[in-house]
């Protein structure tokens, strides 16, 4: 804490010495000299953008210790478990469809939308008695899906959330003294309302028995102390937007450096977390350029807050980590394959819907059906489009069956344990940085991305067996530091962000023929290898010993099998972006059908993405038409939903 303190000082004082003298930047703190542009910079902008740092900062620290301590989970935090999301979408909705209601109460607004966002987490985790894993997978599952619809709604209001964009991020720029005489009285009676329940929050670290005994009344408790983190983190977000991960580093700190007991740990939390909010924002002020102003505080504070979550995780009592098998996983017991002719009539059915995809849609006249109307050169633009979006599923599907069968986790796929997101990370920054912007710089960029993000997947869970709930963890941390970045690009003003985020949202518009061949011959070497590694699949789910005993190299298949999931992925990931959760649901509906053999476990999963993928393309034409929602966007909706269903019912 003394390192945080003597930090910001120093910063500070820098800060204050590069722009105009220390002298003088505390007597603008009381004064303000108009004639002086630098007296006027400080009294209305530098003095409180740090006020407003600090008070910030031990807010969402308080609240980031009461969610701890009410739900005994070390990684419960506001960010954590979707309540600055929640917050956050529910002042963006209210933006778009009901301005009047900010008018009335902009953290009424925000309150409710954490509070409902609350409500899912706990009804998604409820049947588990709010276990540690399944709370923080709930809630940052919640925030991918609550990231997807807000991208749906950016993508079709960009002019009227332009401005939200930086503000959502958590900017704490100030033109003045009113955030700061809204937020300091509000906070401070939230954080001494904190302190008269110590004594009874106390006593939850007993068993509830014990504290029944006392006369505690856990669940008025829970509901008074949880509302109140809840309302503190509106206060913050409905004034500066999104800030991440305060609230989660501030308590582990205070853990760190020894602290345990309730009323110490409130107070040292409350310092750390505005000394580390205000530091990160006094050092994103250091950055030369413009950078400074394009750099929003809360986005690089949730970049921080994802190797954070990865440390935390090991923290997690062993007994809240056992395996869980989920309905997503139960299936018929038979195990006899298709027919050959299903196999056959299946992929009839395909091209009968890509046909029906491709002529049938809503245009300004109603329904429309090429073959009756004769204008065949929609056809030429649909497609494309079409057989992508297919290839894309196809190719998801195959590396979800490949990574449930290797690892054994029922709830693993590309999207949801940061594969996906580890390639979007790593084509973000192969654009942006200008490393190159052809399709095979792209696919680099994404192949290396992937393959750091297995790694980084290996390295974290070995030594827990990869259980499933610490591997979605994983996912969902790297899942987070993607956000971060995407964050980073879109409030940058780069010309290239919408690009990038039309990219991400899982767009089809872009897709050519000449782009089409390239894809189909790549897609083709990777069905041939999936095939060509049934046999493997098959052995690897018995166990290591028992592969070695049937003569296969453990080490070296799995290498080749990730090696395998990683190309797959990135070749889907640049055709439908990075959450679809296609890889997800073909492997379990195919599961569904009876299938436990590896071949035909992938070839009906395989044909299962094509089809979801081939609906989530031809929906997204259609729903909101004229405005077209990507296919990736579209298939994640459908698939967060699925995804919440197996998170209800582990």
């Amino acid at each position: 804490m003394s390192v945080l303190a003597s930090l910001v000082l120093v910063i500070a004082v820098v800060d204050l010495s590069h722009s105009g003298g220390v002298n003088l930047g505390l007597q603008s703190l009381f004064s303000i000299d108009w004639a002086s542009p630098i007296s006027v910079h400080y009294h209305l902008v530098w003095w409180p953008r740090l006020a407003t740092t600090l008070i910030c900062g031990a807010a969402l620290a308080v609240a980031g210790v009461l969610m701890q301590q009410v739900l005994r989970n070390p990684l419960a935090s506001p960010s954590t478990l979707g309540v600055a999301s929640g917050s956050s979408f529910a002042l963006m909705l209210a933006t778009l469809y009901a301005p009047w209601l900010l008018s009335i109460s902009k953290t009424g607004v925000a309150l409710v939308g954490g509070t409902f966002t609350v409500l899912i987490v706990f009804a998604l985790s409820w049947r588990r008695a709010l276990s540690p894993t399944v709370v923080v997978v709930s809630g940052l599952v919640i925030n991918l899906y609550i990231g997807a619809i807000s991208t749906v709604l950016l993508m079709m209001n960009q002019e009227s959330l332009s401005g939200l964009m930086i503000w959502g991020a958590g900017s704490l720029v100030q033109t003045g003294w009113g955030d700061v005489s809204y937020l300091a009285p509000r906070i401070i009676a939230g954080c001494l309302l904190a302190f008269v329940f110590i004594k009874p929050l106390s006593l939850l670290e007993l068993s509830e028995e014990s504290a029944k005994s006392l006369g505690v009344s856990l669940i008025r408790l829970r509901i008074v102390c949880l509302g109140l983190a809840v309302l503190l983190t509106s206060w913050v977000v409905s004034t500066v937007g999104v800030i991440g991960f305060v609230g989660l580093a501030a308590p582990a700190i205070t853990r760190i450096v020894g602290v345990h007991r309730l009323f110490p740990k409130i107070t040292v939390s409350m310092i750390i977390g505005a000394l580390l909010l205000t530091l990160t924002d006094l050092l994103i002020q250091q950055l030369p350029g413009v950078m400074a102003m394009f750099i929003p505080t809360g986005a690089a504070t949730a970049a921080l807050g994802a190797p954070l979550l990865l440390w935390l995780m090991p923290k997690l009592a062993a007994r809240n980590q056992a395996q869980a098998q989920t309905t997503l996983t139960r299936h018929q017991p038979r195990v006899k394959g298709w027919h050959p002719n299903a196999y056959l009539a299946a992929v009839i059915m395909l091209f009968f819907g890509v046909f029906i995809f491709s002529t049938l849609s809503l245009q300004d006249e109603g329904w429309k059906w090429v073959v009756l109307t004769q204008e065949w050169k929609f056809i030429e633009l649909r497609l494309p489009r079409l057989a992508a979006a297919a290839i894309a599923g196809g190719l998801l599907a195959l590396a979800g069956t490949v990574v449930q069968r290797l690892s054994s986790n029922p709830m693993a796929s590309p999207e949801v344990i940061g594969i996906s997101s580890g390639t979007a990370l790593g084509l973000i920054i192969t654009v942006i940085a200008g490393l190159g912007v052809s399709q095979f710089a792209m696919y680099i960029g994404g192949f290396l991305g992937a393959m750091a993000s297995l790694c980084l997947i290996v390295v974290i869970n070995r030594r827990s067996g990869f259980q499933p709930e610490r591997v979605l963890l994983t996912g969902v941390a790297i899942t987070a530091l993607m956000n971060a970045v995407q964050t980073f690009v879109l409030a940058g003003g780069d010309p290239r962000s919408y690009q990038v985020l039309a990219w991400l949202s899982g767009s089809t518009y872009y897709v050519t023929v000449q782009s089409l061949v390239p894809l189909l011959m790549v897609s083709a070497v990777l069905f041939v290898l999936s095939m060509m590694s049934s046999r493997w699949l098959n052995i690897l789910p018995l166990g290591e010993q028992s592969a070695k005993s049937l003569g296969l190299k453990v080490s070296q298949a799995r290498g080749l099998l990730l090696l395998l999931v990683a190309c797959l992925t990135v070749s889907a990931t640049l055709v439908v972006g990075p959450l679809s959760f296609v890889g997800l649901m073909a492997p379990h509906l195919a599961r569904l059908f009876g299938f436990s053999r590896a071949r035909e476990h992938m070839l009906c999963a395989c044909i299962l993405g094509m089809g979801l993928m081939l609906l989530s393309d031809w929906l997204g034409r259609q729903i909101l038409y004229p405005q077209e929602i990507p296919a990736g966007l579209v298939a994640s909706i459908i698939g967060g939903m699925y995804l919440m269903w197996g998170l209800r019912r582990l």
